[in-house]
């Protein structure tokens, strides 16, 4: 009223034309946001001076009618008025604000350089702040380079630039360059400053800083204190924070919500909760920030249910619709593993900015969604929305495997046209890429063309070449960097100690890394004390991983899945499986690894009922659909025999990862379905995933285990000529048990010769088995002697190649083996088969008769024996390797233990009901025989597994075809 009542009185008293009055009437209304009065004085003026135009446009820039301005802009330009700084500034701010119009802020940079404004300090600093907005911070260092004069307000919008694309480094060392150049800090310097050091957990520095504070007198302005209580929070220094926050002469809202969030940071809910009502006591203001800061304690799946209930307060308190709250809300869902709620928020917000965009991105990049990633990036670019280094980031994340190769090119194809190709962020995206997609060659060459690395861009090249297992690689980058000056993070070390996977690693370069970590202080750190468990595990030293894990004070649920892993890995099942329970019992925060490492176990015991228990746990806790977990229990359903159950959990073929179908294929593989495996191949290929080095290992194997030669070696010249996956150990130990198994024993020999790597105890080790087989005792001498030479401690070589002569009768070389064995104290590995009933695991030896049961167990094997001797059933004595007479020889295969476990489950289990027998050792021709004649006579499924395959034993038939 009082603005409009002047507004008479100027055109009374003062005319109309008055170019002086008119232009305050112009800002009076654009400031009051009467937008349209304003344009009408302003349309109204006989005449305009330069602060008419720059008015106008800085009303409309105030109440974001950005396009407006730039079109009065033009016009200005058409009417010969040269622009001021005053003008460009205002115009830059339009170009942040839109976050859409970046074409014209490179549009202004080219004018400011015709125009001579690079000596503005003003416009200059609104340019940085422009470039640090967009993420180009290449271009705005050049700039800052280029001012010929600089104020604290320069230094600090470029370091807001650096601070918002996450370069944390970047702005202390800025802050520490502007002290040694003499400049004074303001209140927001000092406030991200702060903030930085807070995010880099920089705690020396950090203190340092809070000396500059108290020397500049700044320890009571409210933002400094804000930043203040944020950072001691990030360092874990819970009552720092509540020192300056209780000591804070006024409060605003950013202080309840700092101190808030300084308690969510150290994972404390009741405590923010308590602040939280605390606040709304004692502060009339709840806003956005307040709900996200409490949304940082809710990011794991069993604080879902307080994520959803602060979610029921924004919509209570009206602020549903915010955006920033909603992309929290977003990011939380995503972090507690429901990426349907993530996606329902997502598709309901009314109005998305980029970081909405971004945190969708993330949220599909973490639960391994590449296409649902990829389709979302291309609705983004649909939108014209100006995109920036955190989408291609987040982009680039979800490409990184080798699925998804080609479409990660295809991102940084799109990053380079963006012009982001040398920003720091998106670089290490594309050397992370690189790296666990096998192509380190690119990852370097991505690495060399990068204009700055941090810490970042090395950890993640150390971490290529660790994903790639190659551990020299990885110490010689490691040394690099060392002598580069930059400092080791406990990243850095994780990164070398994930490279180790062999006692010559372990020796030679883990127990050195593990000397320097000892001696940097990084020992005590949580995920470096995980990492040195987990890599003594890989170079099979479980001993000192159990003296790891033993010495830590404070065990978190990372520290028990590396040990459960480890356990696992190792084929120490049973204890992971009592490490989960005790984990279960103690901790409420199991995970998508917990789980995956159990069902590990579980599968490798081939104890279907704890698996089916985990899986029921996993459906109860939210888990069962986090593809990780899915692909887990698949894995243990498949290698527990109930082929089924992984058809159930299978998801649809455009949903399924390559993982998802390799685990389907090898399932087929290992149950003897050749026909399937075969059919699930093709359908991967014609559904559009490339298969892999894993894909063709199943493959090759079901093919072994038909006897399908010719199939066979079709398959394995594809996989190079046609689907660029170079043969690998793996694959050729499939073919020379393919060949050697059906009795091409000089197809065999020539691929030998002929492999592209050299063979190993394993290529041996199969061809001598196929030796046994059919007797070659010739070549079978060949092959013992190279495996002797590999491992002349490994038992397997003895024991086979005795087989073999026992086999040919060679009575005498049998006991020259067995005695050379004994000379050198080498132990042959003891058969051992099991059954689990009623929760209970009974194991049997080679004639075992410990066990409480054993007059039952063997009048049982007398009963059997009868029977399936009346059904025709002849004993194979060549399958008895010892030289005896032939009763004594079939009185040795009734000594089996397989046959044993097999009468004991048949006393336990109902007539009809499916019988399960576990063996360590692959079972003997005349015990296969034995299965299946029992199988027929007490009509009831018999699953026999072995370590390389399941016999599904029915109606006298099995499942092998009798070729295994």
């Amino acid at each position: 009223m009082v603005g409009k009542a002047l507004h008479c009185l100027c055109l009374k008293g003062l005319t109309y034309a008055s170019t002086f009055y008119s232009n305050t009437l112009v800002n009076m209304y654009s400031q009051f946001g009467d937008i349209d009065a304003a344009w009408y004085l302003f349309d109204k003026m006989p005449q305009r001076n330069d602060a008419s135009w720059n008015t106008m446009m800085s009303g409309f820039v105030r109440l974001a009618f950005y396009s407006e301005a730039f079109g009065l802009f033009h016009k200005m330009m058409g009417g010969d008025i040269r622009p001021n700084g005053f003008v460009i500034a205002s115009l830059i701010t339009a170009c942040n604000r839109s976050q859409e119009m970046v074409n014209e802020g490179f549009q202004i940079h080219s004018l400011v350089l015709k125009c001579g404004l690079l000596y503005d300090v003003f416009v200059c600093t609104s340019l940085l702040y422009f470039y640090g907005t967009y993420g180009f911070l290449t271009e705005a260092h050049e700039i800052f380079k280029e001012m010929p004069c600089k104020n604290v307000v320069s230094w600090t919008s470029l370091m807001v630039g650096c601070s918002d694309a996450g370069q944390s480094e970047e702005v202390v060392s800025m802050y520490r360059q502007m002290r040694r150049e003499g400049f004074e800090c303001n209140e927001n310097t000092f406030t991200i400053v702060i903030s930085s050091c807070g995010m880099l957990e920089y705690e020396g520095l950090g203190y340092q800083v809070l000396g500059h504070v108290l020397k500049s007198g700044f320890e009571y302005n409210v933002s400094v204190a804000n930043s203040l209580v944020w950072m001691f929070g990030n360092f874990g220094s819970l009552e720092e924070s509540c020192y300056v926050f209780y000591n804070m002469e006024e409060r605003d809202t950013i202080s309840w919500n700092s101190m808030i969030a300084a308690f969510a940071h150290n994972s404390l809910w009741e405590e923010a909760l308590g602040c939280f009502t605390w606040m709304r006591r004692a502060h009339d203001e709840v806003n956005a920030a307040t709900l996200s800061s409490l949304l940082l304690t809710c990011d794991t799946v069993d604080r879902l249910k307080c994520g959803r209930a602060i979610h029921g307060l924004a919509v209570k308190f009206g602020l549903d619709l915010n955006v920033c709250l909603c992309n929290t809300l977003i990011s939380m869902y995503s972090s507690s593993g429901s990426t349907q709620d993530a996606e329902f928020l997502f598709q309901e917000m009314p109005h998305k900015d980029l970081i909405s965009w971004n945190s969708m991105l993330t949220c599909h990049s973490q639960q391994g969604r590449c296409m649902d990633a990829l389709r979302l990036l291309a609705e983004l670019l649909e939108t014209r929305m100006s995109v920036n280094h955190v989408t291609f980031a987040s982009a680039l994340a979800a490409c990184s495997s080798q699925e998804f190769l080609a479409q990660g090119k295809a991102v940084h194809a799109l990053a380079i046209v963006a012009g982001l190709q040398d920003n720091i962020v998106v670089g290490n995206a594309l050397v992370t890429l690189y790296g666990k997609c096998g192509l380190m060659i690119e990852a370097q060459r991505v690495f060399q063309v990068m204009p700055q690395q941090d810490i970042i861009t090395w950890n993640a090249l150390i971490g290529g070449h660790a994903e790639n297992e190659e551990p020299n690689d990885a110490l010689k980058v490691f040394c690099l960097m060392r002598r580069g000056g930059l400092p080791v993070n406990y990243i850095t070390v994780v990164n070398v100690l994930a490279s180790f996977s062999s006692p010559p690693d372990l020796i030679k370069k883990g127990m050195p890394i593990h000397a320097h970590i000892v001696c940097s202080g990084l020992e005590s750190d949580e995920y470096v004390k995980n990492s040195l468990i987990t890599m003594y595990a890989k170079c099979g030293d479980l001993n000192s991983c159990g003296s790891v894990f033993s010495s830590l004070a404070n065990i978190t649920s990372v520290t028990y899945n590396s040990m459960i892993a480890a356990n696992a890995r190792h084929g120490r099942g049973e204890d992971a499986l009592k490490l989960f329970v005790e984990m279960y019992n103690e901790r409420d925060d199991l995970d998508q690894f917990s789980f995956a490492s159990a069902f590990a176990a579980a599968a490798n015991l081939a104890i279907l009922e704890e698996g089916q228990m985990l899986h029921a746990l996993v459906t109860k806790l939210g888990v069962d659909l986090n593809l990780y977990v899915a692909n887990a229990a698949m894995d243990m359903y498949g290698k527990c025999g109930e082929i089924n159950d992984v058809i159930k959990l299978l998801p649809p073929p455009l949903d399924r990862s390559r993982l998802s179908w390799n685990i389907l294929i090898s399932a087929y593989a290992r149950h003897g379905i050749l026909e399937k495996a075969r059919g699930t191949f093709h359908e991967m290929h014609e559904s559009g995933m490339k298969p892999d080095h894993v894909t063709f290992v199943s493959l090759l194997s079901a093919c072994s285990h038909k006897g399908f030669v010719d199939e066979g070696l079709a398959y394995y010249a594809s996989m190079t000529t046609e689907f660029g996956v170079p043969p690998a150990i793996e694959h050729c130990v499939c073919m020379v048990d393919l060949l050697g198994r059906s009795g091409r024993f000089s197809e065999v020999e020539n691929f030998i010769k002929e492999m592209p790597v050299p063979p190993n105890g394993l290529v041996w080790r199969s061809l001598l088995s196929s030796c046994r087989i059919h007797g070659n005792l010739e070549l079978g001498n060949i092959a013992a002697q190279h495996l002797i030479e590999l491992g002349p401690s490994d038992d397997s070589a003895y024991v086979l190649y005795s087989n073999v002569c026992a086999t040919t009768g060679k009575w005498e070389d049998v006991e020259s083996v067995r005695s050379h064995m004994e000379m050198s104290n080498i132990k042959k590995q003891p058969a051992c088969s099991w059954v689990k009933l009623k929760n209970k695991v009974s194991s049997f030896g080679m004639g075992d008769q410990s066990h409480p049961q054993a007059e039952k167990i063997h009048a049982k094997l007398k009963e059997l024996k009868k029977l399936i001797a009346e059904a025709g059933y002849v004993p194979d004595t060549s399958f008895a390797l010892h030289d005896t007479d032939e009763e004594q020889k079939e009185h040795n295969l009734w000594s089996h233990s397989e046959r044993i476990a097999l009468a004991y489950a048949l006393i336990h289990t109902p007539q009809g009901s499916s019988v399960r027998v576990y063996k360590n050792l692959r079972v003997c021709g005349d015990c296969h025989w034995v299965f299946k004649y029992v199988s027929a006579i007490v009509a009831s499924e018999i699953i026999l597994r072995d370590p390389y395959r399941f016999h599904h034993f029915r109606g006298g038939k099995c499942s092998c075809d009798d070729y295994w």
